[in-house]
């Protein structure tokens, strides 16, 4: 709204100078409570126009054979008072912003600071639309979390069954003793608002035109309740969901001894067809890697557990070396 009044006055001031100064100078008093940042840019314009012009030029009496105009005198004389009190009120606001900024930090803890270019902050909304992107992240990371959270927990049959989360509500009338991931479930909709907020936010902040954004409050609207609803979210699967998981130890070891990828760690040793033999031989008859290896190499059991241990493997490298029967 200021940019769109700073340039009516500022055209009035130029083409009927009297009257718009005197519209500039009641608008000064109608909005002292707002920042004259941009309207200092204006004052600055309407006397290069008038320079320009040659008015002062003229107002000085110093083009021959012409007298100045009062009205034009009156007109520049108090546009550069304006030009001096909007001056000292930006520097005046400077230093207040600086002190604000100070305190503010000194009761947060943290670091906050004026802008480096008032003019660049005041003509759009970056600072919300990257704090809203920021928050998509962590959305996206919770999302990515809790599903995997639900692969985990799924079963007790058909599922992973790899962890159980507590039970915190029956899950279902016509299926008795069957448990919900509740809180992971309700993380993933907390992230899809999330997310949702932030193309929201996305479309609001191009939406504005010069000094004016009238998407605004659906800015401050998504952007505060994403900030509540992912305190929700991290709180509540931090509390009620990672906090009382247990792991279904014998269930991971027993699908990790028949997995066909063990196998890889022996084929320095054994060789490629022989190893892959192995894995196939395993996986069809359902049994333990390192059972079907000690069949059919001249391997040890101890030398076996040794070489397929799950733990030493994920320290990456290779093992041992030659050949074996």
């Amino acid at each position: 709204m200021q940019s769109a009044v700073h340039w009516a006055l500022l055209g009035l001031v130029i083409e009927r100078p009297s009257y718009g100064y005197e519209l500039a100078h009641r608008f000064e008093h109608a909005y002292a409570g707002m920042l004259h940042l941009s309207g200092v840019s204006y004052v600055y314009t309407a006397l290069d126009t008038l320079q320009r012009r040659g008015m002062i030029e003229e107002l000085a009496g110093t083009r021959a054979g012409r007298q100045p105009k009062p009205s034009y005198r009156a007109t520049v004389e108090g546009v550069r008072s304006y030009q001096q009190r909007l001056t000292a009120q930006i520097q005046e606001d400077l230093r207040r912003s600086r002190l604000f900024a100070r305190q503010l930090a000194a009761d947060t803890r943290l670091e906050f600071r004026p802008s480096d270019n008032y003019f660049e902050a005041l003509s759009c909304q970056d600072t919300a639309v990257e704090l809203s992107g920021q928050l998509k992240v962590v959305g996206v990371s919770l999302m990515k979390i809790s599903n995997d959270l639900r692969w985990m927990n799924s079963g007790p049959l058909a599922g992973l069954g790899e962890i159980s989360l507590p039970a915190l509500q029956p899950g279902s009338s016509i299926m008795p003793g069957k448990v919900n991931p509740v809180v992971p479930e309700a993380v993933t909709m907390i992230a899809a608002q999330v997310i949702g907020n932030d193309a929201t936010i996305t479309i609001a902040g191009q939406s504005g035109n010069f000094q004016l954004n009238v998407m605004l409050p659906v800015i401050a609207y998504n952007l505060l309740q994403s900030l509540e609803l992912l305190d929700i979210a991290s709180r509540n699967l931090a509390d009620h969901a990672l906090a009382g998981l247990t792991v279904n130890q014998a269930r991971l070891e027993a699908a990790l001894a028949r997995n066909p990828i063990l196998v890889t760690a022996l084929n320095p040793i054994i060789g490629y067809e022989k190893g892959a033999a192995i894995a196939k031989k395993a996986y069809a008859e359902g049994r333990p890697i390192l059972q079907v290896a000690a069949e059919m190499t001249d391997l040890s059991v101890e030398e076996l557990r040794r070489l397929l241990d799950p733990l030493d493997l994920t320290a990456g490298g290779i093992k041992g070396g030659g050949s074996a029967g």
